[in-house]
């Protein structure tokens, strides 16, 4: 499988911060790839880096064999970008703002034209053609941008925490029409907040922090590496049980009123047998534990 995203030992430096700390890896062609972390991890920064809007530090990113600093036209030219920010033409009616972006990839009128048509259909925007930016609510402006992202039929997707702030529906819609892209071969790179998200639409995934990268992998596997089979959740910080925990080197989170175990089943049974006195939950664990297990649970600025 050719790799259509290879960062090697990938630098970001502001002044005397570095938001990107010498982070490595390949995206394959045709699958979908998450980048995941808190607030500043570095994840927009690689992003940014990724289609040209940021000059590389140090190290090398590559996107189709080419390398970004030396052929940030002709991979412009191949990638579309889906950015966290909306960033539409509000003067322009919903199928001007396909029209006009067409222009930027020097499009012929009349393909430009059929491209906007085939994309208002696919995002289910066609009775939105003539309506202003601003008449649109949060959900059809993000799918707006995302069929504007696909105007020139990108061989790579890149998409900036792509549901942000969308209903339920809207984000559900819009995986939908990911998974078909990806299906149809469209490699995809996304960030997300959404752990959810990450789980259902990406092949693999990194967790950054702090700039680098923590771990990397299918969700599935780093689920049962990190959080095992089951996660209990029991009440009460118990220090017997905190002491068998930790004797057994068993991974665990100690919040304020419980405690988090993650572990395999029989691991899980000895608990039930000898911990779980008053109230106990029993689930299966999420990304959503490994991402928190890993990163911490204190809020970020």
């Amino acid at each position: 499988m050719t790799a259509v995203v290879e960062a090697t030992h990938l630098k970001k430096r502001y002044g005397r911060f570095t938001a990107v700390a010498g982070v490595s890896f390949n995206v394959m062609a045709g699958e979908c790839y998450g980048l995941l972390g808190p607030n500043g991890a570095g994840k927009t920064s690689i992003i940014r880096m990724m289609y040209g809007f940021s000059p590389v530090s140090a190290g090398r990113m590559r996107i189709f064999g080419l390398d970004i600093e030396r052929d940030w036209r002709q991979i412009r030219a191949r990638i579309g970008v889906c950015q966290q920010d909306n960033t539409l033409d509000p003067d322009l009616s919903v199928a001007d703002n396909l029209a006009v972006f067409a222009g930027y990839f020097s499009l012929p009128a009349a393909r430009a034209r059929a491209r906007a048509e085939e994309l208002l259909r696919l995002f289910a925007l066609e009775k939105k053609r003539t309506a202003k930016v601003m008449q649109l609510s949060g959900g059809l402006a993000k799918r707006l941008m995302v069929a504007r992202s696909l105007i020139n039929e990108p061989e790579l997707l890149i998409l900036d925490e792509p549901t942000t702030g969308l209903d339920p529906q809207s984000r559900h819609l819009l995986w939908e029409k990911l998974r078909a892209l990806r299906k149809q071969g469209v490699t995809l790179v996304l960030t997300t907040h959404y752990m959810e998200e990450a789980a259902y639409l990406c092949d693999r995934l990194m967790i950054l922090d702090y700039g680098k990268v923590l771990v990397e992998g299918t969700p599935q596997s780093l689920i049962k590496q990190y959080a095992g089979e089951s996660a209990i959740e029991i009440e009460g910080v118990d220090e017997a049980l905190r002491k068998y925990l930790i004797e057994n080197r068993i991974e665990h989170d100690v919040l304020d009123q419980r405690i988090i175990v993650y572990a395999e089943d029989s691991v899980a049974e000895d608990l039930r047998r000898n911990f779980c006195m008053e109230r106990c939950t029993f689930r299966t664990p999420t990304l959503e534990d490994v991402f928190l297990h890993l990163t911490g649970r204190e809020l970020r600025e």
